[in-house]
C-alpha cells in the first residue's frame, strides 16, 4: 500500500494529479505560491541599439581629433628634435600629418567603431587635399579672366599673363563631355541594372559577367578602344563626342553595379503588393521599385559622374586637347579640365603650375556642387522632421530584420 509520502512532489504552485490507492480516484493538490496570482506577465520589450552613423559628427569626434592632433605634434617634436638629428619644416609637417592620421584612426576605433574611424581618416585626407589645392590656387586666381578667356594668347614668359588667360575652353569641354556621357550612359546603366535584378532570364549571367569585366578595365583601355575602333577607321575624328563615348565605357559598369545593389534592398513586399493589385511588372518597376530606390539611384549616378569627370587617359586618345574654345563637340579637338591639369603640370614654369592648380580647384568645385545638388534632390519628400524621419526609418528596418517587441522612445507613461 502506498502512502502520501510515496507520491511525487512538485514545486509550490504547481498542480499534480494523484491517485488514491483504495478508490483509484484522482485528487489535486492545493494551489499555493505565485500561481494563484494569474498567468505570468509578458516579457518586457527591449530597446534596439542605436545604429552607427558615420556621417554624424559631434563633440566626441572633435575631442578625439584635437587630442590626436596635439598628441601627434608632441610625439613628432620629441622624435625630431630630442631623440634624432632630423630637421626641416617640410619633413616635420609630413611626419606630423601621418602620425595624426594614425592616432586618429586608433582613437576613433577604440572609442567609437572601426568603420567610423576609417570614415574620419578618409575625411581628413579629403579636407587636406581640398585645402592644399585651394591654398595654391586661390591667391593667384584672376576671377575676371579665369572664367571668361581661353589660352589662345598664352605666353609663359610674360609675368602678367594670368590677367589675360583663363580656362573657359576646358570648362566648356568638360561640361559637354560629361553631360553627353551621362545622358547616353545613365539610362542604359539603369536599364541594365533593372534587367539583372527585376527581369532576369537566360542572359543574366552573361550580362553580369560583362559588367564585372568592364568594371575592372583600366580607363586608358576605354580610350584606346574608341581610338582604334572609331578614330583610326575615320568614323570619327578627335572630338569631344569621341571622349564622351570613352567615358560611357567607364560610366556604365560603375552605375550598373551600384544601382543593382540598391534595387536588391527594396523590400519584396512592395513588389508583391503592386502585383497583387494587378499592376504589370513594368508598372511595378516604374512606379514602385525605382521611386523607392530614388535616393540610391541618384547616389549611383553621382558616383559614376565623379568617376569620369576627372579621367585624363581616355581624353588623350579621343579629345586630344585644345587651348581655344570649341563649343562643337562633334568636330575638332576639344579641351577639358583634366587635360589642362595634365598639360600645365608638366611645364617647368611657375605660371603653368599656377594654371594647373586653378584648373584643379575649378574641377573640385564642380564635383562638390554636383554632390551637394544630389544630396538636396535625393532627400525623401515629406513634412516630417529629421529626427522623426530617422526614427521611423529605424523602426521600419528593425521590424523587417528584427521581429521582436518594440517600443518607441517617446512613448513613456
Amino acid at each position: 500500500m502506498s502512502t502520501d509520502t510515496d507520491m511525487p512532489t512538485a514545486p509550490p504552485g504547481v498542480l499534480i494529479p494523484t491517485t488514491s490507492a483504495s478508490t483509484g480516484t484522482a485528487r489535486t493538490g492545493p494551489v499555493t505560491g505565485s500561481a494563484a496570482a494569474g498567468p505570468p506577465s509578458p516579457p518586457k520589450p527591449r530597446r534596439l541599439p542605436t545604429p552607427i552613423r558615420p556621417g554624424d559628427f559631434g563633440a566626441t569626434d572633435i575631442t578625439l581629433l584635437a587630442a590626436a592632433a596635439l598628441s601627434s605634434l608632441a610625439l613628432v617634436w620629441v622624435v625630431f628634435y630630442q631623440l634624432t638629428l632630423l630637421s626641416g619644416g617640410l619633413g616635420f609637417l609630413v611626419c606630423w600629418y601621418l602620425t595624426f592620421l594614425a592616432l586618429t584612426w586608433i582613437g576613433m576605433s577604440q572609442v567609437i567603431e572601426r568603420q567610423v574611424a576609417t570614415d574620419r581618416v578618409v575625411g581628413v585626407l579629403v579636407v587636406f587635399i581640398v585645402l592644399w589645392v585651394a591654398f595654391k590656387a586661390v591667391p593667384h586666381i584672376h576671377w575676371g579672366s579665369l572664367f571668361t578667356k581661353d589660352q589662345k594668347s598664352l605666353e609663359l614668359a610674360d609675368p602678367n599673363i594670368l590677367n589675360h588667360v583663363g580656362i573657359l575652353h576646358a570648362i566648356i569641354g568638360t561640361l559637354e563631355q560629361v553631360l553627353v556621357a551621362a545622358l547616353l550612359g545613365v539610362p542604359v546603366a539603369i536599364a541594365t541594372a533593372v534587367f539583372l535584378n527585376e527581369v532576369g532570364g537566360r542572359g543574366v549571367k552573361l550580362v553580369r559577367t560583362v559588367v564585372t569585366a568592364m568594371s575592372g578595365t583600366p580607363s586608358v583601355v576605354a580610350g584606346i578602344f574608341i581610338y582604334s575602333m572609331l578614330i583610326l577607321t575615320h568614323v570619327l575624328t578627335y572630338s569631344g563626342f569621341a571622349a564622351s563615348l570613352a567615358l560611357i565605357v567607364i560610366l556604365l559598369p560603375s552605375v550598373t553595379r551600384v544601382v543593382e545593389e540598391v534595387l536588391r534592398v527594396v523590400p519584396g513586399g512592395l513588389r508583391e503588393a503592386a502585383l497583387a493589385l494587378g499592376a504589370p511588372q513594368w508598372r511595378t518597376v516604374w512606379s514602385v521599385v525605382l521611386p523607392t530606390a530614388r535616393s540610391g539611384v541618384v547616389t549611383a549616378v553621382l558616383l559614376g559622374v565623379a568617376r569620369i569627370v576627372g579621367e585624363t587617359a581616355p581624353l588623350l586618345f579621343t579629345a586630344f586637347g585644345s587651348q581655344i574654345i570649341n563649343v562643337n563637340e562633334f568636330a575638332h579637338p576639344q579641351g577639358a579640365l583634366p587635360l589642362a591639369i595634365w598639360v600645365e603640370s608638366r611645364e617647368a614654369n611657375s605660371i603653368a603650375i599656377s594654371l594647373a592648380f586653378q584648373a584643379a580647384f575649378v574641377l573640385m568645385s564642380i564635383v562638390l556642387i554636383l554632390f551637394v545638388a544630389a544630396r538636396i534632390f535625393g532627400r525623401t519628400k515629406g513634412k516630417k522632421s529629421k529626427s522623426a524621419q530617422r526614427q521611423s526609418e529605424d523602426d521600419f528596418m528593425a521590424r523587417i530584420f528584427m521581429p521582436i517587441p518594440m517600443e518607441k522612445v517617446g512613448d513613456e507613461q
